[in-house]
C-alpha cells in the first residue's frame, strides 16, 4: 500500500504512468494469487478498499486546504486511473501464469500419453501422471483418429473433458479415454469424433492402452473410406481376431480355399459367397443362402451343389468348416 501511495504521488506531480518496473511488481501480486491456488477476488478488493480509504483520506485533506470541486473531480480520476492501472497490471500477471500452467500441464500430459502408449514401467507412468495431474484410472480406451487432409486448413482442436489425454498433432491422431464406460457417453467426445474416422478401441487395463490402439488402427485400416460416425472396436471383434495375425490367415486361406483356384475370379467370388451364407445360416439350405445373398433359390441350390462338388467332406468337419469360415471372411470382407 505504500508503494501504491507513492507511486500515486510521483503521478500527480506529473510522473505519469508506472514505469516497467513497477508494473511487474503487480504483475508477480497476480502471478502469487494463482500460485496460491486462489482466484483475483481477494486482490482485487483489496485494491478496491484502499482506493476507498485513500480518497477519503484525500477528500479529507483537500477541503481542509480549500480546494474546489474541479481539482478534487481531478484529484479522484486520478486515484481511480491508477487502481485501474495496478488492477489491470495483476490480471495480466495472473493471466500469464495461467497459460505458462496450461502450457506446461499440456507438455506433461503429452509426455504421459507417450508413455502409456509406449509401454513405460509403471513407475514411470505413475510419475508422469503425478506431473501431468492426472489419477491414473482402472480402465482406459484409446481411439484412432484420421489426420486432417493436407489440402485443408487444419480443423480448430475439439473441446475434450479435462481427463481425456489427446495428440491431434501426431501424423496418427489418438486419444486415450479414461474410464470409457462413462466419457465416452459425455456429448463433448462424441462431438469431437464425428466426420474424424474415428475408430475406438476396446476398454482395456491401463497398463494395456498400446493395444487398445493397435486394435483400433487395425479396424480402421480394415474400413473401405472414413466412417461418418464413430466405429466400436466392441461391435467387431470377430473382425479383430481375424486381423490379429494375418500371415496365419492367408496360411488357412491357400490351404482351404485351394479347390477355388481354378475358377475365374467372378466364379471364385461367387462361390465363396455361397459357401460362407451356406456356413452363417441355420441349416445351409438354399433358401436360406437365396435369403441371405439376395438371389434366387434355384440359382442358390445350383452354386450349393458345386460348393459341395468342390469342398465335399470339408463341409462335414468342424474344423473344416470353423477354418473355412475365417478363411472366408477374412477373403471376402478385407478391402486389401
Amino acid at each position: 500500500m505504500e508503494t501504491a501511495l507513492a507511486e500515486f504521488a510521483d503521478r500527480i506531480e506529473g510522473a505519469g504512468g508506472l514505469g516497467v518496473e513497477r508494473l511487474r511488481v503487480y504483475r508477480s501480486l497476480g502471478r502469487g494469487e494463482l500460485t496460491e491456488g486462489r482466484s483475483l477476488d481477494a486482490l482485487q478488493a483489496a485494491y478496491r478498499l484502499g482506493a476507498r480509504v485513500a480518497w477519503r483520506r484525500y477528500a479529507r485533506v483537500a477541503r481542509r486546504c480549500g480546494l474546489g470541486p474541479e481539482p478534487l473531480v481531478t484529484l479522484a480520476e486520478a486515484v481511480f486511473a491508477h487502481i485501474d492501472e495496478i488492477a489491470a497490471a495483476s490480471v495480466q500477471g495472473y493471466v500469464e501464469a495461467r497459460a505458462d500452467r496450461a502450457g506446461a500441464l499440456g507438455r506433461s500430459r503429452h509426455q504421459l500419453l507417450g508413455a502409456l502408449l509406449g509401454g513405460a514401467a509403471p513407475e514411470e507412468v505413475r510419475l508422469a501422471a503425478a506431473a501431468a495431474d492426472w489419477a491414473l484410472p482402472e480402465r482406459v480406451a484409446c481411439v484412432a483418429l484420421d489426420p486432417p487432409p493436407a489440402d485443408r486448413p487444419r480443423p480448430r482442436p475439439p473441446r475434450l473433458p479435462d481427463p481425456v489425454l489427446a495428440d491431434l498433432d501426431h501424423p496418427e491422431p489418438r486419444l486415450l479415454v479414461p474410464e470409457p464406460e462413462l466419457y465416452l457417453r459425455d456429448g463433448q467426445v462424441r462431438e469431437a469424433l464425428r466426420g474424424r474416422g474415428a475408430v475406438i478401441g476396446p476398454p482395456v487395463p491401463l497398463a494395456e492402452a498400446a493395444e487398445s490402439l493397435r486394435w483400433a488402427r487395425l479396424v480402421r485400416e480394415r474400413l473401405p473410406g472414413p466412417p461418418p460416425e464413430p466405429v466400436d472396436c466392441r461391435d467387431r471383434l470377430a473382425d479383430l481376431l481375424l486381423l490379429a495375425d494375418r500371415p496365419l490367415v492367408r496360411l488357412i486361406g491357400e490351404r482351404r480355399l485351394a479347390p477355388l483356384a481354378g475358377l475365374t475370379a467372378k466364379q471364385s467370388r461367387r462361390l465363396a459367397e455361397t459357401l460362407l451364407a451356406r456356413l452363417q445360416t441355420d441349416h445351409g439350405s438354399a433358401p436360406e443362402v437365396a435369403a441371405r445373398l439376395g438371389i434366387h433359390p434355384q440359382t442358390a441350390r445350383q452354386r450349393l451343389h458345386r460348393v459341395q462338388e468342390l469342398f465335399g467332406d470339408a463341409l462335414r468337419s468342424p474344423d473344416a468348416r470353423f477354418e473355412l469360415e475365417v478363411a472366408l471372411r477374412s477373403t471376402l470382407c478385407d478391402p486389401a
